[in-house]
């Protein structure tokens, strides 16, 4: 294509224009659409495929034989048209039959046509149909057509939704009868009832065609500064304080507001003959798009800070600034969105918001660390619960479980609330046990540490109960900063946490990125083999990375002047990888005890997640003051099994005898060398495995604070040396079902369990 995408969809837009403004019907119009579209770009072939029926037919073609048009059909995800479809991206082939999707329909006659390019035509965000053009020669197609087409499809939408030609893409709301059970990702605990309250953040494009560029550009000049304005009141006026994470995140959140990379691809579009809520929208798209193609989670979280940046700044230029947070909440609710971002989430009445249901959503995303500051219950990955549910019906979300129940039956409502209800006096048993020591019912005292990553876990430890913090995660501020975290400001949060927990202890574990935790500032932070969790991250990452290590080693020793700094290295595979790390630490201790007051004693520790480490512990125990057992990545090592494979998650259980007997002997041999074991992850707080943990000497424990009120009932309910004693003779000869005969025991014995 000679011409550039701005002039070369300026003329075809041109051309659209007036076809979509004269008379006809929907199929004469699209049947010159294709043959304008074709000659502007120099196409051979240029095709429409619509959905209809659930099932992708061929519309309207220019080179492919008319024959075809109303008789070839593809279902979505079958053949290009349909991976298009479904997967909502974009396909640009040399060569199509070798795509593994290829289905050849020989009735179109493309079997003269080699090169295939393809985008999809989407509707309120759903994709309707194809738009796809043909060459015989094989060729990749240049970015500008690409950009050509996609904007060409956009206000091909327009003319296709308006014409009811496809399938009811614009409607919300498909099944609306009946009670619906729904499962998601488990993003933030807790229970909520409210009624279902819709983000709706998107504004519907009803004018795409600009006549004056130049005053489509004003206008988004004047929406910019707008958002400008906002974006810096919302960060001043959050209503949790200026320290922590989440105001870091919103300053990467304000950071994009004012990127001026943005701003020239929106003036790029309008150029192109689009007003500038199309100019928006065809910017948004695009961004899905290279959301499609992107593997890395943390740079999809910073595209979707854009896109909630994109919607915010279309509801501006619109004039319709009616979502939910600006029209108010009249009741409690539970909010729907695709996803959002923290800043929508902090205009919303926390009085009333009782709930939020994404379907997008993760465990890292900046909406989730802010959610979990404001205390509502999150669960993310509920497919399709924008189609599920209507506005206004009831919803019982339990971010406990990961659990959605729509329009719940009375039954079910009735036993739901008496949950939420025991769930409450649950708490109430165990703030009752708060202050009490987790010592079992022989007199032996275990230790109740919690797992935390936010400055805001440590100054809650009072509420949880907790002996302190036995696993600081230290790269979470690494995961939500737009730019690698200076030595100043990894600083200030260390000495934030340690007065916070004041007299508690705190175990800093050293940065663990990498892997399936890629920063997209750090360049070969990602690890894109087959294995990652396998693969450069961690303490291997950062022996590699050594200017990284030493900034976050001299940022904690200066942080903990005067007080007990505990430092653990994730993922050590041999001694010598500890040797190495404690000696950098060792050598800015030095640096900084000749400047200033350094700690008044340094802990090391290591972490035990590779299985080959237990056989080194002979070399390794005596230069250690505690170790800890990673029991999520040390159960997938020694089963081979990705814990993150759903199909692989009910396969392999904690409380196998396989774990239960290379955890004890990892424990007898540090309990024989003095070092403290302690088990850090899921294992430990849930009561049964615990229980299992104490049979095999194991009673030091890092978990979840949620964890820690279940599990110190459990002890101070439990017999220790009973439990001992059946624990060893059940590994001398395991039963079929370790679960169910350690059950039984506790039940037996009455032991509290959850």
């Amino acid at each position: 294509m000679p011409l550039s995408a701005a002039t070369s969809a300026r003329e075809i837009l041109t051309g659209l224009h007036g076809v979509m403004a004269g008379r006809g019907a929907a199929q004469t119009k699209l049947d010159h659409v294709v043959d304008l579209i074709a000659e502007a770009m120099g196409s051979e072939v240029c095709s429409i495929y619509l959905l209809r029926d659930s099932v992708l037919e061929l519309f309207a073609t220019h080179g492919l034989n008319k024959e075809a048009v109303h008789v070839t059909r593809l279902a979505p995800g079958q053949g290009l048209v349909g991976t298009i479809v479904s997967e909502g991206r974009i396909l640009n082939l040399a060569e199509a039959s070798n795509h593994p999707a290829f289905a050849y329909r020989p009735e179109t006659g493309e079997d003269k046509f080699h090169s295939f390019a393809g985008v999809p035509i989407i509707f309120r965000e759903r994709a309707i149909g194809v738009l796809a053009v043909q060459h015989a020669d094989p060729r990749a197609y240049a970015d500008v057509e690409i950009e050509a087409l996609q904007t060409v499809a956009m206000v091909l939408s327009e003319l296709i939704a308006g014409a009811r030609l496809v399938d009811g893409a614009e409607r919300r709301g498909g099944q609306r009868e009946g009670m619906v059970r729904l499962a998601g990702l488990k993003l933030v605990a807790g229970m909520a009832r409210g009624t279902a309250v819709f983000h709706q953040p998107r504004v519907v494009v009803e004018h795409t065609v600009a006549d004056d560029p130049e005053l489509e550009r004003s206008r988004v000049i004047s929406a910019f500064r707008k958002m400008r304005e906002q974006i810096e009141h919302m960060t001043r006026e959050a209503e949790f304080g200026t320290a922590g994470e989440h105001q870091e995140i919103l300053e990467t959140y304000k950071m994009f507001a004012y990127d001026e990379g943005w701003v020239r691809r929106i003036n790029t579009a309008i150029d192109s003959g689009l007003t500038a809520e199309a100019a928006i929208e065809r910017v948004q798209q695009r961004t899905r798009a290279r959301m499609q193609e992107i593997d890395d989670p943390l740079l999809k979280e910073r595209m979707h800070d854009l896109e909630d940046l994109s919607n915010r700044l279309m509801r501006i230029v619109s004039g319709r600034m009616g979502t939910a947070a600006q029209t108010g909440l009249s009741g409690d609710a539970i909010l729907i969105a695709r996803n959002l971002g923290p800043a929508e989430l902090l205009e919303y009445d926390r009085r009333r918001l009782k709930g939020v249901v994404l379907e997008e959503g993760s465990l890292t995303a900046h909406v989730t660390i802010v959610a979990r500051a404001m205390g509502v219950p999150v669960i993310g990955r509920v497919k399709d619960i924008g189609h599920i549910a209507g506005e206004g019906d009831t919803l019982l979300i339990d971010g406990n479980q990961g659990s959605l129940v729509v329009r719940p039956t009375r039954t079910v409502a009735t036993s739901f609330e008496g949950r939420m209800a025991m769930s409450q006096r649950r708490r109430a048993e165990f703030a009752a046990i708060r202050a009490l020591p987790p010592i079992t019912k022989d007199g032996l005292r275990a230790t109740l540490m919690v797992n935390a990553g936010l400055a805001e876990d440590a100054a809650q430890l009072d509420l949880s109960g907790a002996d302190g913090i036995g696993l600081f995660r230290t790269e979470f501020q690494f995961l939500i900063s737009a730019a690698l975290p200076g030595r100043d400001a990894q600083y200030r949060l260390y000495r934030q946490v340690l007065e916070a927990a004041g007299d508690r202890p705190v175990v800093f574990r050293t940065v663990d990125i990498g892997g399936d935790k890629a920063l997209p500032y750090l360049a070969d932070a990602s690890d894109e083999s087959e294995n990652p969790a396998m693969g450069w991250r961690a303490l291997r990452l950062s022996l590699d990375r050594t200017a990284l290590m030493k900034a976050q080693a001299r940022a904690l020793i200066e942080a903990a002047e005067g007080r007990i700094l505990r430092v653990m290295f994730p993922m050590i595979s041999e001694p010598w990888e500890y040797e190495e790390a404690r000696a950098l630490f060792e050598a800015q201790i030095e640096w900084v005890k000749k400047r200033k007051p350094g700690p008044a004693k340094i802990e090391f520790g290591a972490m035990l997640e590779v299985p080959s480490l237990a056989e080194m512990l002979d070399q390794l125990l005596p230069r250690v003051d505690f170790l800890s057992i990673g029991t999520n990545d040390l159960t997938q090592f020694l089963f081979a099994a990705d814990r993150a494979d759903p199909r692989l998650a009910l396969r392999y259980d904690w409380l196998s005898p396989a774990i239960l007997r290379f955890l004890r002997r990892i424990s007898v041999e540090a309990n024989a060398a003095g070092v403290p074991v302690r088990v850090c992850g899921e294992m430990g707080g849930r009561p049964l495995e615990a229980m299992a943990l104490v049979g095999i000497g194991i009673t030091n424990f890092s978990i979840t604070p949620a964890a820690v009120g279940p599990v110190k009932a459990m002890l101070r309910s439990l017999d220790a040396a009973a439990v001992q004693a059946k624990v060893a003779a059940l590994l001398a000869k395991p039963p079929r079902d370790m679960r169910k005969t350690l059950t039984d025991w506790a039940r037996r014995h009455s032991v509290a369990l959850d």
